[in-house]
Order: C-alpha cells, then sequence, then structure tokens
C-alpha cells in the first residue's frame, strides 16, 4: 500500500472514531483548550502508529487505548499531585465510550448541525461561555449585557439545541 493510500485509510478510521476520542478527552479533561489540545497529540501520535493498527481490531478501541495514555500523560505533565480519574475509572469510561461511538456520532453531527442553525448572538454567547471558558459575569461584560441576562439566553438557547438534536435523531431514526 503506497503512502496516499495509508492517509486515506487513517483518514477514514479517524474520522469515524474522533467523535469517541473527543467525547473520551472532554469527559476526562476538564479545560476546553487542554482537550483540544490533547485530541490533536491522540490524532498526530495514530497517525504516526498506525502502521501498528491491526486491522482485525476494532480502530475505536486502540484509538482509546492510546487515547487514555495520552490523558495520564496530559495530568503528569501538569504537576498535579494526583491524577484526578484513576487508571481503572479511565479504561471503564473508554470501554463505555467505545460500545457508545456509534450513537455519539449521530448526536455529534446533529449538535454541528443545529449550532450552524443557531442566530449569531446565540452562538457568540456560546462560545464565550463554553470554548473560551468564561463565566457568567465575563460572558456579560463581554457582549453588553447582564450576568443574569446570559444565563437565562444559555439556558434558552442550550433547550432550542436538545430539541433540535432530539428532532433530527427522530428523523433520522425514522
Amino acid at each position: 500500500m503506497d503512502e496516499n493510500q495509508k492517509r486515506e485509510e487513517f483518514t477514514h478510521y479517524w474520522l469515524q472514531a474522533e467523535p469517541s476520542v473527543s467525547a473520551y478527552v472532554f469527559a476526562s479533561i476538564s479545560g476546553f483548550h487542554d482537550a483540544e489540545d490533547v485530541v490533536q497529540r491522540i490524532a498526530q501520535e495514530l497517525a504516526r502508529r498506525f502502521d501498528e493498527y491491526d486491522s482485525s481490531r476494532s480502530f475505536v478501541a486502540w484509538t482509546l487505548w492510546i487515547a487514555k495514555s495520552r490523558v495520564i500523560d496530559f495530568y503528569r505533565t501538569q504537576d498535579r499531585a494526583r491524577i484526578i480519574f484513576s487508571d481503572e475509572l479511565l479504561s471503564q469510561l473508554a470501554d463505555t465510550i467505545a460500545r457508545q461511538a456509534d450513537g455519539r456520532s449521530h448526536r455529534r453531527e446533529a449538535l454541528d448541525a443545529c449550532l450552524d442553525e443557531l442566530p449569531a448572538k446565540s452562538r457568540q454567547l456560546l462560545d464565550l461561555r463554553y470554548v473560551d471558558e468564561l463565566s457568567a459575569e465575563e460572558t456579560a461584560r463581554a457582549v453588553g449585557s447582564t450576568s443574569g441576562s446570559v444565563r437565562v439566553l444559555l439556558s434558552r438557547v442550550r433547550t432550542v439545541l436538545a430539541i433540535c438534536i432530539e428532532r433530527r435523531l427522530a428523523m433520522e431514526n425514522s
């Protein structure tokens, strides 16, 4: 198999596994940007080590096995006194995510589509609160509003997203 074919095969597998890997990492690491960085490092490592992958086994399980090691490495490099999650818990989390990979992928696709449908102001509030990790007060200052108003608006946006996701999943299953 030539290099282009290997890249294409890896890309195919990665696109299927990425939602599960992201779910695992984001469940294990609380900071959005830290989790994003770890997911990127995992993708790079998987691409580098793709020749080691045994195609008779689940690609998602293999990626989660590597992801578990990278999450542990993340906590070690943070000079934290202890790892927040035990190895056993991280393994259980990886196993659960591997079993639920297909459903999570559909839910992620629905979320992405629903986010695209949001008005710009709603999307901005979500980004400030969850991507930039600003508090409600900081978000309010950024958009020139009150923290109470931001909390109410975020609650409404989350409700709209939940309804949209469930509607899309129901349409997909019918």
